[in-house]
C-alpha cells in the first residue's frame, strides 16, 4: 500500500522545527506538518523568503500555526543564537527535520568559521543545532530527521581533511556532507539508545526531487548549461528519473510522522535506484553503516563545534 500525506498522524499540539522551509522538499514538509495541525518553526537564512512561505502555507492552511525564524546553518553565531532563541521558551520540541542544505558549489569557499561551505551548511550547523536543542528535544521525545541523498553512495569520509582545504571538488564535497548526515543520524540513535535519551534518531532522502537546489548546481550556474537545462533537460529529459518536490518531501514526512518508522531508520523513494516513487525502506551503502567510523566522526565534531550531547 503506497504512503501518502493522508497517512500523516495527527499533529495538533506538536511544535516541529524544519531547516530550509522557505523551498523545496523543505516547505513541502512545513506545508504538510501545518496541515496536520502541528506548531511549525520555518528556519530559513532569508527571513523574507520565509514569511513569503509562511503566506503561501497559510493560502493553503488559513489556520496554519507558524512562526519564521532567522538561522543561517553556516554561521556557528547563527545556530547559537537561533537555538537560544527557542531554549527560552522552554517548549518541548516533538519534530526536528534537519533539511536545509547547499549544493556542490563551483569553488571552494569558507565560512566565518573558517569551515569549508558545503561541510558547514550541510553538516555542522546541523551537528551544532540539534546540540543545542537537546533539552528541548528530550522533553519532547522528538524525532530528528536527518537529510541524506543517493549522493552518500560517492560520499568518502577524508577524516585527514574533512574540510577538503587541498583538492576541493564540488561534487565529492557534497557526497561527503551527505554521507555524514546519514552517519549522523545512525550513530544518534545509537547514543540514544545506549543513553536513554528517548529520542526517535532517523534519517531520509528525497530521491532526484525538482527543487531549485537542482538548478542552482553547477550545471545550472552556467549560461550555456542554463539556458539547455531551462529548454530541455528539465521538461523533457529530467521527469524521466525524478519527481516533484511534493513526492521528494514523502519520504521526509513519513520519517518525521509514521509511528511505525523506527528509530535508526533509513528511507527514499522505492523505484528508479531511489530517484524516484513512493518513500519506503532505503539502502545505506556499506561504508555508511561502519559504526567505528560514525562514533569517530561524532566525537571529533563534538571537540571541534564544542558542543556535548549527553
Amino acid at each position: 500500500m503506497t504512503w501518502t500525506t493522508r497517512d500523516i498522524p495527527d499533529q495538533t499540539g506538536r511544535l516541529a522545527i524544519v531547516t530550509g522551509a522557505n523551498s523545496g522538499t523543505g516547505y513541502e514538509t512545513a506545508l504538510e506538518l501545518a496541515r496536520k495541525g502541528a506548531e511549525v518553526v520555518l528556519a530559513v537564512r532569508d527571513v523574507n523568503r520565509g514569511q513569503a512561505a509562511a503566506k503561501r502555507i497559510r493560502g493553503q492552511v488559513p489556520k496554519a500555526r507558524l512562526r519564521v525564524e532567522a538561522l543561517d546553518l553556516s554561521k556557528l553565531a547563527s545556530v547559537t543564537a537561533f537555538a537560544d532563541r527557542i531554549l527560552a521558551e522552554r517548549l518541548p520540541i516533538h519534530i526536528l527535520v534537519n533539511n536545509a542544505g547547499i549544493m556542490a558549489t563551483d569553488r571552494r569557499e569558507e565560512t566565518e568559521d573558517g569551515y569549508e561551505l558545503q561541510w558547514a551548511t550541510n553538516y555542522l550547523g546541523h551537528f551544532a543545532l540539534t546540540a543545542r536543542l537537546m533539552p528541548l528535544l528530550k522533553a519532547g521525545r522528538a524525532r530528528v530527521v536527518q537529510l541524506s541523498s543517493i549522493m552518500h553512495r560517492q560520499g568518502r569520509l577524508r577524516f585527514e581533511d574533512l574540510n577538503h582545504r587541498q583538492g576541493y571538488k564540488p561534487w565529492p564535497v557534497y557526497g561527503q556532507t551527505k554521507l555524514a548526515m546519514l552517519m549522523f543520524g545512525l550513530e544518534l540513535d545509537r547514543r540514544s539508545r545506549a543513553g536513554g535519551w528517548g529520542l526517535t534518531s532517523v534519517v531520509a532522502h528525497p530521491g532526484y526531487a525538482r527543487t531549485g537546489l537542482i538548478g542552482s548546481g553547477p550545471l545550472g550556474r552556467r549560461p550555456v548549461s542554463r539556458a539547455m537545462m531551462q529548454l530541455v533537460y528539465r521538461p523533457f529529459i529530467e521527469p524521466l528519473f525524478s519527481h516533484s518536490a511534493a513526492d521528494g518531501a514523502l519520504p521526509i514526512l513519513m520519517a518525521a510522522t509514521d509511528p511505525g518508522v523506527g528509530p535508526g531508520a533509513f528511507v527514499g523513494p522505492q523505484k528508479a535506484r531511489e530517484m524516484k516513487g513512493p518513500p519506503g525502506p532505503a539502502k545505506a551503502e556499506p561504508h555508511a553503516l561502519v559504526e567505528a567510523d560514525a562514533a569517530r566522526l561524532f566525537d571529533m565534531t563534538e571537540a571541534e563545534l564544542g558542543v556535548r550531547f549527553a
